[in-house]
């Protein structure tokens, strides 16, 4: 690996660690570097988990104000997070990688428009329903599993589709449930990239340098965010998502 190349896989770990704190979709900034600078795409994949766990790991930690009272809810939906991460894994060992190719994008753009409609939803829901906005019910746990299915497999915009969910099932502020989201997205990747170290190709060198600059990217993401107003908040993960899913059509 030459030094530049080094300096590039450093400085889109930090941008993808900044990202996925605040949004999401940071994967689409790291994957598509290491597939230019040559790195086969199942080896490009596995080593983008395992390197930007740490950056998860930061960005959760810089949010823990926000964390305070969501125990219950975490555990409940971490246990779908963790299970979908590991089918994600599995399926990512066992498929060809362009299985969700032309799914993908379609998610991505659904969890924009859930985004740009929560505020009416959440209502409806919390109409419907208003025990179940402590961790959702059954429903949000389903959705939260097969969310971890996906970004078990591949992740990018995890971060957009369970601020989606959370947001119109859990009647919480904005800030809190990106906390939330962070913890969760940690958890699906974290499984992940265990399951990727025992079994898959990892390159050690690409994930320690995505690890060094997401750690510090989610340090910086956790202090933006928590300065973006709900409003503000809602319309940079809306354009980061079109902005995504477009990308992945025009392929």
């Amino acid at each position: 690996m030459s030094p530049l190349a080094a300096l590039a896989i450093l400085g889109v770990g930090l941008v993808a660690g900044t990202l996925n704190t605040i949004v999401g979709s940071g994967s689409l900034i790291t994957f598509p570097t290491l597939l230019a600078l040559g790195y086969p795409p199942v080896v490009a994949n596995v080593s983008n988990t395992v390197g930007l766990i740490a950056g998860s790991i930061s960005g959760a930690i810089g949010y823990r104000r926000e964390l305070e009272g969501q125990a219950r809810r975490l555990r409940v939906l971490g246990v779908a997070s963790l299970t979908g991460g590991l089918t994600g894994g599995m399926l990512l060992l066992a498929l060809p990688a362009s299985v969700f190719e032309d799914v993908v994008p379609v998610l991505i753009l659904v969890a924009c428009l859930l985004v740009a409609l929560q505020p009416r939803l959440a209502r409806r829901v919390a109409a419907g329903d208003g025990p179940r906005r402590v961790h959702g019910g059954p429903l949000l746990f389903v959705a939260v599993f097969l969310t971890g299915i996906y970004g078990g497999y591949f992740g990018a915009a995890q971060g957009v589709m369970l601020i989606a969910l959370l947001g119109i099932f859990l009647d919480d502020s904005l800030q809190r449930l990106n906390a939330a989201k962070n913890v969760l997205a940690a958890l699906v990747n974290g499984i992940a990239a265990v399951l990727f170290i025992a079994f898959a190709d990892v390159d050690w060198a690409v994930a320690g340098l995505l690890a060094a600059g997401a750690i510090v990217g989610g340090q910086v993401g956790a202090n933006v965010g928590r300065r973006i107003s709900p409003g503000w908040l809602r319309a940079v993960i809306v354009v980061v998502g079109v902005t995504v899913a477009l990308r992945l059509l025009v392929r």
